[in-house]
Protein backbone atom coordinates (compact mmCIF):
# COMPACT_ATOMS: atom_id res chain seq x y z
CA UNK A 1 0.00 0.00 0.00
CA UNK A 2 1.41 3.93 -0.90
CA UNK A 3 2.33 5.43 2.36
CA UNK A 4 0.90 9.41 2.77
CA UNK A 5 1.66 12.00 4.81
CA UNK A 6 0.35 15.60 5.52
CA UNK A 7 3.42 18.41 5.59
CA UNK A 8 1.78 20.77 7.91
CA UNK A 9 2.93 24.45 7.47
CA UNK A 10 1.23 27.46 8.55
CA UNK A 11 -1.42 28.00 6.07
CA UNK A 12 -0.27 26.01 3.77
CA UNK A 13 2.99 26.09 1.15
CA UNK A 14 1.85 28.03 -1.34
CA UNK A 15 3.69 31.16 -0.13
CA UNK A 16 0.78 33.63 -0.78
CA UNK A 17 -1.84 31.23 1.11
CA UNK A 18 -1.17 33.20 4.25
CA UNK A 19 -2.92 36.17 2.15
CA UNK A 20 -5.80 34.64 1.13
CA UNK A 21 -9.08 36.37 2.39
CA UNK A 22 -10.20 33.09 3.35
CA UNK A 23 -7.14 31.55 5.01
CA UNK A 24 -6.34 30.29 8.51
CA UNK A 25 -4.27 33.29 9.24
CA UNK A 26 -5.68 33.73 12.62
CA UNK A 27 -5.68 30.51 13.79
CA UNK A 28 -1.89 30.11 13.36
CA UNK A 29 -1.50 30.54 17.54
CA UNK A 30 -4.82 27.96 18.00
CA UNK A 31 -4.03 24.44 18.62
CA UNK A 32 -7.60 23.64 17.91
CA UNK A 33 -6.68 24.52 14.16
CA UNK A 34 -3.67 21.71 14.24
CA UNK A 35 -5.94 19.56 15.84
CA UNK A 36 -8.52 19.65 13.81
CA UNK A 37 -5.90 19.11 10.35
CA UNK A 38 -4.69 16.16 12.05
CA UNK A 39 -8.63 14.67 12.50
CA UNK A 40 -9.29 15.48 8.92
CA UNK A 41 -6.13 13.52 7.92
CA UNK A 42 -7.06 11.08 10.10
CA UNK A 43 -10.49 10.70 8.81
CA UNK A 44 -8.13 10.08 5.34
CA UNK A 45 -6.62 7.17 6.93
CA UNK A 46 -3.53 8.86 6.47
CA UNK A 47 -0.12 7.17 8.07
CA UNK A 48 1.02 10.72 9.72
CA UNK A 49 1.27 14.67 10.31
CA UNK A 50 4.46 16.07 9.80
CA UNK A 51 5.88 19.21 11.59
CA UNK A 52 9.05 20.69 10.57
CA UNK A 53 11.00 23.14 12.43
CA UNK A 54 13.24 25.83 11.99
CA UNK A 55 14.98 28.35 14.37
CA UNK A 56 14.78 31.53 13.24
CA UNK A 57 12.45 34.16 13.34
CA UNK A 58 12.76 34.76 9.47
CA UNK A 59 11.15 38.07 7.90
CA UNK A 60 8.25 38.12 9.77
CA UNK A 61 7.02 40.63 7.30
CA UNK A 62 6.45 37.53 4.70
CA UNK A 63 4.36 35.61 7.12
CA UNK A 64 6.41 33.47 9.37
CA UNK A 65 5.17 29.82 9.74
CA UNK A 66 6.35 28.99 12.58
CA UNK A 67 3.97 29.25 16.31
CA UNK A 68 3.49 26.74 17.82
CA UNK A 69 6.76 24.72 18.63
CA UNK A 70 6.01 21.32 17.31
CA UNK A 71 7.03 18.74 19.65
CA UNK A 72 4.23 20.86 21.99
CA UNK A 73 1.70 20.89 19.66
CA UNK A 74 2.02 17.19 19.41
CA UNK A 75 1.23 16.54 22.60
CA UNK A 76 -1.94 17.81 22.74
CA UNK A 77 -2.48 16.47 19.08
CA UNK A 78 -2.11 13.14 19.95
CA UNK A 79 -5.31 13.37 22.71
CA UNK A 80 -7.58 15.23 19.94
CA UNK A 81 -6.40 11.26 17.60
CA UNK A 82 -6.15 8.07 18.03
CA UNK A 83 -4.55 6.35 15.17
CA UNK A 84 -2.91 8.85 13.31
CA UNK A 85 1.12 9.25 13.79
CA UNK A 86 2.89 12.26 14.35
CA UNK A 87 6.17 13.05 13.37
CA UNK A 88 8.35 16.16 14.17
CA UNK A 89 11.48 17.79 13.22
CA UNK A 90 14.65 17.27 16.02
CA UNK A 91 18.08 18.91 14.93
CA UNK A 92 20.78 17.19 15.54
CA UNK A 93 22.72 20.25 15.74
CA UNK A 94 20.84 22.81 18.22
CA UNK A 95 19.34 19.85 20.36
CA UNK A 96 21.72 17.32 22.63
CA UNK A 97 21.01 13.59 22.20
CA UNK A 98 19.39 13.41 26.23
CA UNK A 99 17.30 16.08 25.84
CA UNK A 100 16.12 14.99 22.41
CA UNK A 101 15.53 11.15 23.63
CA UNK A 102 13.46 11.92 26.80
CA UNK A 103 11.04 14.67 25.07
CA UNK A 104 10.35 11.85 21.90
CA UNK A 105 9.97 9.42 24.54
CA UNK A 106 7.74 10.79 26.41
CA UNK A 107 5.58 11.64 23.44
CA UNK A 108 5.04 8.22 22.11
CA UNK A 109 4.12 7.50 25.97
CA UNK A 110 1.71 9.90 25.49
CA UNK A 111 0.34 8.84 22.06
CA UNK A 112 0.42 5.43 22.29
CA UNK A 113 3.50 5.10 20.21
CA UNK A 114 2.71 7.14 17.43
CA UNK A 115 5.69 8.98 17.55
CA UNK A 116 8.37 9.72 14.54
CA UNK A 117 11.20 11.90 14.28
CA UNK A 118 12.89 13.50 11.25
CA UNK A 119 16.48 14.17 12.25
CA UNK A 120 18.30 17.37 10.80
CA UNK A 121 21.58 18.97 10.68
CA UNK A 122 20.09 22.52 10.06
CA UNK A 123 21.19 25.07 7.68
CA UNK A 124 21.54 28.70 8.11
CA UNK A 125 23.32 30.73 10.00
CA UNK A 126 20.98 33.02 11.58
CA UNK A 127 19.61 29.72 13.28
CA UNK A 128 22.97 29.04 14.01
CA UNK A 129 23.21 32.23 15.97
CA UNK A 130 20.35 31.49 18.14
CA UNK A 131 22.28 28.33 19.87
CA UNK A 132 25.65 29.92 20.50
CA UNK A 133 27.18 29.09 17.61
CA UNK A 134 29.18 31.99 14.85
CA UNK A 135 27.88 30.03 12.16
CA UNK A 136 26.79 27.02 11.17
CA UNK A 137 29.55 24.27 11.43
CA UNK A 138 30.54 22.74 8.34
CA UNK A 139 28.76 19.93 6.49
CA UNK A 140 30.82 17.11 6.95
CA UNK A 141 30.87 18.14 10.78
CA UNK A 142 27.10 18.57 10.78
CA UNK A 143 26.77 14.72 9.65
CA UNK A 144 28.96 13.33 11.82
CA UNK A 145 27.71 15.15 14.67
CA UNK A 146 23.86 13.54 13.68
CA UNK A 147 25.23 10.26 13.34
CA UNK A 148 26.60 10.03 16.42
CA UNK A 149 23.50 11.90 17.85
CA UNK A 150 21.16 8.63 16.59
CA UNK A 151 22.93 6.56 18.03
CA UNK A 152 23.18 7.95 21.24
CA UNK A 153 19.77 8.64 21.41
CA UNK A 154 18.87 4.77 20.55
CA UNK A 155 21.36 3.74 23.06
CA UNK A 156 19.27 6.22 25.46
CA UNK A 157 16.00 4.35 24.43
CA UNK A 158 17.32 0.96 24.97
CA UNK A 159 19.04 1.76 28.21
CA UNK A 160 15.37 0.66 29.71
CA UNK A 161 14.66 -3.04 28.79
CA UNK A 162 11.21 -3.93 28.06
CA UNK A 163 10.07 -5.93 30.75
CA UNK A 164 12.29 -3.23 32.93
CA UNK A 165 9.38 -1.64 34.91
CA UNK A 166 8.18 -4.65 37.39
CA UNK A 167 6.04 -2.32 39.38
CA UNK A 168 6.04 -4.50 42.41
CA UNK A 169 4.83 -2.93 45.70
CA UNK A 170 6.60 -5.19 47.86
CA UNK A 171 9.49 -4.60 46.12
CA UNK A 172 11.50 -3.19 43.33
CA UNK A 173 9.52 -0.32 40.92
CA UNK A 174 12.06 -1.34 37.75
CA UNK A 175 14.52 -3.65 37.96
CA UNK A 176 17.86 -2.55 37.94
CA UNK A 177 19.32 -4.96 36.15
CA UNK A 178 16.69 -4.06 33.33
CA UNK A 179 18.09 -0.56 33.31
CA UNK A 180 21.53 0.53 32.26
CA UNK A 181 23.73 3.16 31.92
CA UNK A 182 25.23 3.61 28.29
CA UNK A 183 28.74 5.57 28.91
CA UNK A 184 28.60 7.28 25.71
CA UNK A 185 31.96 9.17 25.24
CA UNK A 186 31.76 10.13 21.67
CA UNK A 187 33.30 12.83 19.25
CA UNK A 188 30.56 15.38 20.40
CA UNK A 189 28.52 14.03 22.95
CA UNK A 190 29.53 12.62 26.75
CA UNK A 191 25.86 10.80 27.94
CA UNK A 192 26.31 8.64 30.56
CA UNK A 193 22.39 7.34 30.98
CA UNK A 194 20.35 5.78 31.32
CA UNK A 195 17.42 7.97 30.41
CA UNK A 196 14.92 9.15 32.63
CA UNK A 197 12.11 7.83 30.59
CA UNK A 198 10.86 4.23 30.56
CA UNK A 199 11.18 2.60 27.07
CA UNK A 200 8.74 3.86 24.58
CA UNK A 201 5.77 1.53 23.62
CA UNK A 202 7.71 1.39 19.86
CA UNK A 203 10.91 0.58 21.30
CA UNK A 204 12.11 3.18 19.32
CA UNK A 205 9.89 6.03 17.91
CA UNK A 206 10.32 5.92 14.43
CA UNK A 207 13.34 7.50 12.20
CA UNK A 208 12.85 9.55 9.52
CA UNK A 209 15.23 11.60 7.27
CA UNK A 210 15.61 13.51 4.30
CA UNK A 211 19.07 13.88 2.89
CA UNK A 212 19.99 14.16 -0.25
CA UNK A 213 23.89 14.79 -0.01
CA UNK A 214 26.46 12.38 -0.39
CA UNK A 215 26.25 12.31 3.62
CA UNK A 216 22.94 13.10 4.05
CA UNK A 217 22.22 9.51 1.32
CA UNK A 218 25.10 7.67 3.90
CA UNK A 219 23.23 8.74 7.01
CA UNK A 220 19.41 7.64 5.29
CA UNK A 221 20.99 4.07 4.27
CA UNK A 222 22.32 3.44 7.58
CA UNK A 223 19.64 4.95 10.11
CA UNK A 224 16.88 5.78 8.49
CA UNK A 225 13.57 3.72 8.81
CA UNK A 226 11.74 6.21 6.28
CA UNK A 227 12.52 9.48 4.36
CA UNK A 228 10.96 11.85 2.98
CA UNK A 229 12.84 13.35 -0.45
CA UNK A 230 12.57 15.78 -2.77
CA UNK A 231 11.73 15.10 -6.32
CA UNK A 232 10.56 17.66 -9.33
CA UNK A 233 9.88 14.76 -11.56
CA UNK A 234 9.24 11.42 -12.14
CA UNK A 235 13.09 10.73 -13.65
CA UNK A 236 14.39 12.51 -10.75
CA UNK A 237 12.26 10.18 -7.98
CA UNK A 238 13.79 7.28 -9.97
CA UNK A 239 17.45 8.01 -9.26
CA UNK A 240 17.00 8.85 -5.75
CA UNK A 241 14.93 5.75 -5.19
CA UNK A 242 17.35 3.27 -6.25
CA UNK A 243 20.26 4.67 -5.16
CA UNK A 244 18.55 5.18 -1.84
CA UNK A 245 17.23 1.24 -1.91
CA UNK A 246 20.94 0.30 -3.13
CA UNK A 247 22.91 2.08 -0.26
CA UNK A 248 19.99 0.20 2.32
CA UNK A 249 21.23 -3.36 0.94
CA UNK A 250 24.58 -2.08 0.92
CA UNK A 251 24.34 -0.96 4.33
CA UNK A 252 23.36 -4.98 5.00
CA UNK A 253 19.51 -3.72 6.28
CA UNK A 254 16.78 -5.30 5.11
CA UNK A 255 13.91 -3.17 6.28
CA UNK A 256 11.64 -1.37 3.70
CA UNK A 257 12.72 1.71 4.20
CA UNK A 258 9.90 3.64 2.15
CA UNK A 259 10.78 7.09 0.11
CA UNK A 260 8.14 9.28 0.22
CA UNK A 261 8.76 12.67 -2.22
CA UNK A 262 6.72 15.71 -1.25
CA UNK A 263 3.80 16.29 -3.52
CA UNK A 264 1.65 19.74 -4.21
CA UNK A 265 -1.60 18.88 -5.56
CA UNK A 266 -4.09 21.30 -6.79
CA UNK A 267 -7.44 19.07 -7.01
CA UNK A 268 -11.05 19.60 -8.63
CA UNK A 269 -13.49 18.44 -10.49
CA UNK A 270 -12.03 19.87 -13.37
CA UNK A 271 -8.64 20.24 -14.70
CA UNK A 272 -9.53 24.32 -15.85
CA UNK A 273 -11.26 24.33 -12.10
CA UNK A 274 -7.49 23.59 -10.82
CA UNK A 275 -5.20 25.35 -12.87
CA UNK A 276 -8.29 28.41 -11.70
CA UNK A 277 -7.14 27.13 -7.93
CA UNK A 278 -3.31 27.28 -8.68
CA UNK A 279 -3.24 30.98 -10.25
CA UNK A 280 -5.67 32.60 -7.74
CA UNK A 281 -2.88 31.72 -5.34
CA UNK A 282 -0.14 32.25 -7.60
CA UNK A 283 -1.54 36.22 -7.92
CA UNK A 284 -1.15 36.96 -4.13
CA UNK A 285 2.43 36.13 -4.28
CA UNK A 286 4.75 38.55 -2.72
CA UNK A 287 7.35 39.23 -4.98
CA UNK A 288 9.86 40.38 -2.41
CA UNK A 289 9.46 37.77 -0.80
CA UNK A 290 9.70 35.57 -3.33
CA UNK A 291 13.33 37.04 -3.89
CA UNK A 292 14.12 36.32 -0.71
CA UNK A 293 13.23 32.65 -0.43
CA UNK A 294 15.32 32.08 -3.98
CA UNK A 295 18.37 33.48 -2.60
CA UNK A 296 17.94 31.30 0.50
CA UNK A 297 17.68 28.28 -1.55
CA UNK A 298 20.39 29.58 -4.23
CA UNK A 299 22.41 31.46 -1.79
CA UNK A 300 22.47 34.42 -4.82
CA UNK A 301 21.60 37.79 -3.97
CA UNK A 302 18.19 37.54 -6.44
CA UNK A 303 16.57 40.92 -5.31
CA UNK A 304 17.76 43.00 -8.21
CA UNK A 305 17.34 39.87 -10.85
CA UNK A 306 14.90 41.25 -13.71
CA UNK A 307 11.62 39.37 -13.37
CA UNK A 308 10.51 39.04 -16.98
CA UNK A 309 14.15 38.00 -17.71
CA UNK A 310 16.03 34.40 -17.99
CA UNK A 311 17.06 32.95 -14.53
CA UNK A 312 20.65 34.38 -14.39
CA UNK A 313 23.59 31.54 -14.01
CA UNK A 314 24.16 29.70 -10.85
CA UNK A 315 27.07 27.91 -9.53
CA UNK A 316 26.92 23.97 -10.66
CA UNK A 317 25.78 21.70 -8.20
CA UNK A 318 29.06 20.10 -7.49
CA UNK A 319 30.14 23.78 -6.61
CA UNK A 320 27.42 24.85 -4.30
CA UNK A 321 27.95 24.64 -0.47
CA UNK A 322 24.27 24.74 0.76
CA UNK A 323 21.79 22.09 1.02
CA UNK A 324 22.14 20.56 -2.31
CA UNK A 325 18.75 18.78 -2.16
CA UNK A 326 16.61 22.03 -2.89
CA UNK A 327 18.84 23.36 -5.41
CA UNK A 328 19.58 20.62 -7.52
CA UNK A 329 15.52 20.47 -7.76
CA UNK A 330 16.01 24.28 -8.54
CA UNK A 331 18.66 23.89 -11.73
CA UNK A 332 17.00 20.46 -12.87
CA UNK A 333 13.80 23.20 -13.27
CA UNK A 334 15.64 25.85 -15.08
CA UNK A 335 17.64 23.20 -17.30
CA UNK A 336 14.18 21.51 -17.90
CA UNK A 337 11.69 24.73 -18.54
CA UNK A 338 14.05 27.19 -18.87
CA UNK A 339 11.91 29.69 -17.05
CA UNK A 340 12.08 33.69 -16.37
CA UNK A 341 12.56 34.60 -12.99
CA UNK A 342 9.11 35.75 -12.83
CA UNK A 343 7.57 31.88 -13.56
CA UNK A 344 10.33 30.18 -11.97
CA UNK A 345 9.03 32.08 -8.55
CA UNK A 346 5.82 30.72 -9.20
CA UNK A 347 6.93 27.34 -9.80
CA UNK A 348 8.77 27.92 -6.44
CA UNK A 349 6.04 29.45 -4.71
CA UNK A 350 4.52 25.83 -3.46
CA UNK A 351 6.91 23.89 -1.92
CA UNK A 352 10.02 25.18 -3.39
CA UNK A 353 10.54 22.78 -6.12
CA UNK A 354 8.64 19.56 -4.83
CA UNK A 355 6.35 17.77 -7.91
CA UNK A 356 3.21 19.39 -8.34
CA UNK A 357 0.13 17.84 -9.79
CA UNK A 358 -2.74 19.65 -11.00
CA UNK A 359 -6.01 18.16 -12.53
CA UNK A 360 -8.81 16.10 -11.76
CA UNK A 361 -8.62 13.71 -8.64
CA UNK A 362 -8.05 10.70 -11.07
CA UNK A 363 -5.86 12.72 -13.17
CA UNK A 364 -3.49 13.13 -9.72
CA UNK A 365 -4.57 9.45 -9.14
CA UNK A 366 -2.83 8.18 -12.00
CA UNK A 367 0.41 9.96 -11.99
CA UNK A 368 0.69 9.22 -8.24
CA UNK A 369 0.23 5.41 -9.38
CA UNK A 370 2.99 5.98 -11.98
CA UNK A 371 5.52 6.84 -9.75
CA UNK A 372 4.53 4.32 -7.26
CA UNK A 373 4.43 1.65 -9.49
CA UNK A 374 7.88 2.96 -11.07
CA UNK A 375 9.98 2.96 -8.45
CA UNK A 376 9.57 6.36 -8.10
CA UNK A 377 7.82 6.46 -4.40
CA UNK A 378 6.95 4.44 -1.90
CA UNK A 379 4.35 7.02 -0.95
CA UNK A 380 4.14 10.68 -0.81
CA UNK A 381 4.46 13.53 2.03
CA UNK A 382 0.93 15.67 1.17
CA UNK A 383 2.57 19.42 0.55
CA UNK A 384 -1.35 21.24 0.31
CA UNK A 385 -0.76 24.47 -1.09
CA UNK A 386 -3.64 25.85 0.97
CA UNK A 387 -5.09 24.54 4.60
CA UNK A 388 -7.45 23.76 5.68
CA UNK A 389 -9.10 23.38 1.96
CA UNK A 390 -5.38 21.20 0.41
CA UNK A 391 -5.87 18.71 2.71
CA UNK A 392 -9.73 18.45 3.03
CA UNK A 393 -10.06 18.35 -1.46
CA UNK A 394 -6.97 15.84 -1.36
CA UNK A 395 -8.93 13.65 1.82
CA UNK A 396 -12.35 14.09 0.19
CA UNK A 397 -11.59 13.32 -3.96
CA UNK A 398 -8.28 11.76 -4.15
CA UNK A 399 -8.14 9.41 -1.65
CA UNK A 400 -11.82 7.25 -2.35
CA UNK A 401 -9.69 7.09 -5.60
CA UNK A 402 -6.44 5.37 -4.17
CA UNK A 403 -9.15 2.94 -1.90
CA UNK A 404 -11.10 2.16 -5.31
CA UNK A 405 -7.65 1.81 -7.14
CA UNK A 406 -6.38 -0.62 -4.42
CA UNK A 407 -3.69 1.34 -3.87
CA UNK A 408 -4.28 2.76 -0.14
CA UNK A 409 -6.14 1.50 3.10
CA UNK A 410 -9.46 2.15 3.33
CA UNK A 411 -9.09 1.38 7.59
CA UNK A 412 -5.99 1.45 9.80
CA UNK A 413 -4.74 -1.91 10.81
CA UNK A 414 -2.71 -1.09 13.68
CA UNK A 415 -2.39 1.29 16.14
CA UNK A 416 1.28 2.76 15.81
CA UNK A 417 2.85 4.04 13.88
CA UNK A 418 5.26 1.24 13.15
CA UNK A 419 2.48 -0.77 12.30
CA UNK A 420 1.05 1.72 9.63
CA UNK A 421 4.27 2.07 8.21
CA UNK A 422 4.98 -2.16 7.94
CA UNK A 423 8.19 -1.28 10.28
CA UNK A 424 9.03 -4.12 12.78
CA UNK A 425 9.31 -3.20 16.59
CA UNK A 426 13.04 -2.83 17.98
CA UNK A 427 13.69 -5.66 20.61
Amino acid sequence: MMHLNLFLLGCGHHKGAWRHPASSVEQLGDIRYYERLAQTAERGKLDAVFFADGQSAGNVADGSHWFLEPLTAMAAMSRATDRIGLISTVSSTFYTPFHAARLVASLDHISGGRVGWNVVTSMFDVEARNHGYETMPGHAERYRRADEFVEAVLKLWDSWQADALTLDRQGHYADPARVQPINHHGEFFLVDGPLNVPRPPQGHPVLFQAGASEQGRELAARRAEAIYAVAYDLPAAQDYYRDIKRRVQQAGRTAAVPIMPGLVTYVASTEAEAKAKQRELDELLPVEASLRQLGLFTEQDCMSWELDAPVPALPSLEAFTGPKGRYGTILRIIETEQPTVRQLLGRLAAGGGHCTMVGTPEQIADRMENWFRNEGADGFNLMPPSLPAGIEDFVEQVVPELQRRGLFRTEYQGSTLRDHLGLPRPE
